[in-house]
């Protein structure tokens, strides 16, 4: 386990989805850290579903990171115009050992130019625009390329932090934090991923998606 504790920060930005960001706190928070919200001012922000978020730091006074952690949600969208965000994300990145990202975060990552020819995963339905985005779009929960580890959608960012915490401080503390948080997933239907769920189910949400080309 590191002796040192390291730097973690979870950029957050209007719009984003609350689990995105929650989840992977929740777990890194109990290994070794310091977390920090940031955000490009301190001014509070509201996710997609109306959670607000208080920044710690903004992206002037941010600390250096060890870990840069992205969160997905339909704020994403304008995220990737947003010039001040992929400046601080793709400077961030180059100097974090570890990188991640959650759901549709992950295309920020990619829109900042650091999954350039890299494995990642995202959310099912954005998986086209991964591609787009010059990575290689790879259809698992969690996915590690080198430094960076992406996950799928949503609730795949709890899972993605327990293999960020095994990979930097061991198999035990990531199965202590699990234990911890009774994380014991057995969710009322087997329906977390088009394959399983009902043909039209995943047609309704794929005409209904912000990513939906037709």
């Amino acid at each position: 386990m590191h002796s040192k504790a390291l730097n973690i920060g979870f950029v957050v930005y209007p719009g984003f989805t609350g689990l995105d960001l929650v989840g992977p706190h929740e777990v890194l928070v109990r290994a070794n850290t310091r977390c920090y919200l940031i955000g490009k001012t301190t001014a509070p922000i509201r996710s997609d579903r109306g959670l607000q978020i208080i920044p710690d730091v903004s992206f002037d006074t941010c600390p250096a990171l060890d870990v840069l952690v992205v969160p997905g949600g339909p704020g994403q969208t304008p995220g990737m115009e947003d010039n001040e965000l992929i400046s601080f994300l793709a400077q961030r990145s180059a100097q974090a050992q570890w990188v991640a990202g959650v759901c549709t975060g992950v295309l920020l990552l990619a829109q900042a130019g650091i999954l350039k020819g890299k494995s990642a995963t995202t959310h099912w339905l954005a998986m086209a625009e991964l591609r787009c985005l010059d990575a290689h779009p790879v259809e698992e929960r969690i996915v590690r390329d080198g430094r960076i580890i992406t996950g799928a959608g949503v609730s795949a960012g709890i899972d993605m932090a327990l293999t960020l915490v095994a990979i930097v401080f061991g198999e035990e503390e990531a199965q202590r934090i699990q234990l911890a948080m009774e994380y014991d997933p057995q969710p009322p239907y087997d329906v977390g991923t088009p394959v399983k769920a009902p043909s039209h189910i995943v047609e309704k949400l794929r005409k209904t998606s912000r990513f939906n080309r037709n």
